[in-house]
C-alpha cells in the first residue's frame, strides 16, 4: 500500500461536525464532538468498545433515535442533521453498518442492484457495477448465489459493493475488518484505498489501529463520547499514548477475532478476493 501522504488533496473539508452532542434519553454519547473530513482522504476514528464511535457514524447518517441536540452536521457546505436518511444518501453518503447486513433471501447480483436505486443514470450504474466487480472478483462469481448462503468475508465484500453501488462522495465504513481473517483484512485495507484514490472520501471506524492507520490519511480518538486526540495517521502513529493503548490492543483484538472467524464460519472466509 503506497503511504497516504502522498494521496493528500488540497485541504477541503466534505463532512464537519461542529460541538455535537447525542442522547439517549437523558444518557450524552456524544459530548461536544467537533469533527473535519477533507475531501478524497481517509479518516479513521479510534476508540475502544462503547466509545461512541458507532453512535458518531449513526449521528451522520439519521439513523438513531438519539439526534444531535446540539451542534450541526454539514455535507458540502449544507447542512444535514435533523435530515431524513433517505435524503442524506441521495446527498451522496453511503453507510456499511457494523455486521455485515446484506439482503440473505436476494442474490449477489440483486442486492447490488438494490444499492443503486437512488441512481438514475443507468449507463453510469453498469461502470459503477464494472468498478465494484474489479474491486471483488468474488462477487462476479457469485452473482447468482443467494447473499444468505456467502461467507462472512464474502459478505462484508458485498456489503461494502452495494454501498458503492450508491456512487458515493463519501463512505462510512463500520468495522469493516471485524471478525474476518487475516489474509481478508489486508486485502479490505487495500481496497479501501483504492477507493479513496479513486476519488470516494471514506470515514472508518476500525479496531485495528495498525492496519487502518497504514491507509488512513488523518485519525481521531474517541473516548466516553469526546474526542481526545485527532491529527494525521502519521501523527497518531507517533503518538505514544495512541501506541500504547490501541495499536498493541488492536493487536490482539484483531488475532482473536480472525480465530473466532475461523473457528465460527470455516475455512469460506479464508476465499481470496482476487480469485
Amino acid at each position: 500500500m503506497d503511504s497516504p501522504a502522498s494521496h493528500r488533496p488540497v485541504a477541503e473539508p466534505l463532512l464537519k461536525l461542529d460541538g455535537v452532542e447525542t442522547y439517549y434519553g437523558p444518557l450524552r454519547a456524544l459530548s461536544g464532538v467537533s469533527l473535519t473530513v477533507v475531501q478524497g482522504t481517509v479518516t479513521v476514528i479510534l476508540g475502544s468498545n462503547g466509545a461512541g464511535k458507532s453512535t458518531l457514524l449513526g449521528t451522520i447518517m439519521g439513523v438513531l433515535d438519539g439526534q444531535p441536540q446540539r451542534g450541526t452536521v454539514t455535507f458540502r457546505g449544507q447542512r444535514i442533521d435533523g435530515m431524513a436518511t433517505e435524503k442524506i444518501v441521495r446527498a451522496g453518503i453511503s453507510y456499511v453498518p457494523e455486521g455485515r447486513r446484506v439482503f440473505p433471501e436476494l442474490t449477489v447480483s440483486e442486492n447490488l442492484k438494490v444499492g443503486a436505486y437512488t441512481v438514475r443514470d443507468r449507463q453510469s450504474t453498469l461502470r459503477t457495477l464494472e468498478r465494484v466487480h474489479d474491486y471483488f472478483p468474488v462477487l462476479t462469481e457469485r452473482q447468482d448465489q443467494h447473499a444468505g448462503t456467502l461467507s462472512g468475508g464474502e459478505q462484508q465484500m458485498l456489503a461494502i459493493g452495494r454501498a458503492l453501488m450508491n456512487e458515493p462522495e463519501l463512505l462510512l465504513l463500520d468495522e469493516p475488518s471485524l471478525g474476518l481473517a487475516p489474509l481478508l483484512v489486508h486485502q479490505v485495507f487495500d481496497i479501501i484505498s483504492q477507493i479513496r484514490d479513486e476519488g470516494v472520501t471514506v470515514l472508518l471506524v476500525e479496531q485495528n489501529a495498525r492496519m487502518a492507520l497504514k491507509v488512513a490519511d488523518d485519525g481521531v480518538v474517541l473516548e466516553n463520547g469526546e474526542l481526545m486526540v485527532s491529527g494525521t495517521a502519521a501523527e497518531l502513529v507517533d503518538n505514544d499514548e495512541v501506541e500504547e493503548l490501541y495499536m498493541g490492543a488492536a493487536s490482539t483484538a484483531s488475532t482473536e477475532e480472525a480465530a473466532s472467524a475461523t473457528s465460527d464460519t470455516g475455512a469460506g472466509d479464508d476465499v481470496d478476493l482476487e480469485s
